[in-house]
């Protein structure tokens, strides 16, 4: 798997520099998802029953593992200017990685999620971290208390992303800083003989998702809460092994779960992928969308 970075827009002064395509990587076997699936979207590939969240948490797990992941974390960090006394927010924290990474750069973090069993692994992984129950809807900080907002994955989860940020905007202090990240789910690029059948695929498996297209409102969401100084950067995954095809796996049971294709359908599509994958011709790309944010 290989990654790059382009930039849409570069007004913030820490997104001027030029962006350079990373290492390939190899993807990895275990992800058979992209990004932290909100309530409608953990029920598929369960079992009657099954509780979602061991498995959320090993599919995140996977994910936050891979080298374009552990870049854009520490891309988010940099935006933030995390270091020693400063004092940030991980809106959505799930399992707690991102709470740890800041920890160690010295920063004051607070871990927020609506989800106890996410806080609990969370709580078990990082004993002295700081982790609250609550609604990323109405944060328990009092107006103008902390110097960073970090969003990760999750803002696709909510019904309403905008109140989310404008919350985001409340706890900060003048000059405090937000960073939104998340994938596109309309914006998954997969290369298959049925250009047709794949965007049926993918445009079901998107709506499934509360809010699928809240990445890419991610800079007009942070204009709409006052913010300025809009940075965007887009980060790119790109997988060309077959050990993807899990993910596409995933898309594809999706959708025939939702009723938008049959299972016919849904095997011819995944035979033409695993045909793909051994004659080294697969190609999948995930955008991946970030912005950063001033609030004056």
């Amino acid at each position: 798997m290989s990654t790059h970075s382009t930039r849409a827009e570069s007004a913030h002064p820490a997104l001027s520099e030029t962006a350079h395509p990373a290492p390939s990587e190899t993807a990895n076997p275990a992800l058979s998802e992209t990004a932290n699936p909100g309530p409608a979207e953990t029920a598929h590939g369960q079992q009657p029953g099954q509780d979602p969240v061991p498995q959320l948490i090993a599919l995140l797990d996977a994910l936050d593992a891979m080298p374009v992941a552990r870049r854009l974390r520490g891309r988010t960090y940099d935006l933030l200017e995390a270091g020693p006394g400063s004092r940030i927010v991980d809106a959505g924290c799930g399992a707690g990685r991102a709470v740890g990474e800041l920890a160690e750069r010295g920063a004051q973090v607070t871990g927020v999620d609506l989800d106890p069993q996410m806080l609990h692994v969370a709580r078990e992984r990082c004993p002295k971290g700081d982790f609250r129950e609550g609604d990323l809807a109405e944060l328990p900080f009092a107006d103008a208390t902390l110097d960073g907002y970090r969003a990760d994955k999750v803002l696709h989860t909510l019904a309403d992303p905008a109140q989310a940020v404008s919350e985001a905007r409340r706890v900060l202090v003048p000059g405090g800083r937000a960073v939104l990240v998340g994938q596109d789910w309309d914006t998954l690029v997969i290369d298959a003989a049925d250009p047709a059948l794949t965007r049926t695929i993918v445009q079901a498996r998107a709506d499934l998702t509360t809010s699928p297209r809240a990445a890419r409102a991610h800079r007009a969401l942070l204009l709409d809460a006052g913010f300025t100084e809009i940075g965007v950067e887009v980060h790119t995954a790109a997988f060309t092994e077959g050990s993807a095809l899990p993910l596409l796996t995933g898309v594809a049971s999706a959708a025939h779960e939702a009723g938008a294709i049959t299972a016919y359908e849904a095997e011819i599509w995944l035979a033409d992928q695993r045909r793909r994958a051994a004659a080294d011709r697969f190609f999948v790309a995930i955008p991946m969308f970030l912005a950063v944010g001033t609030k004056p």
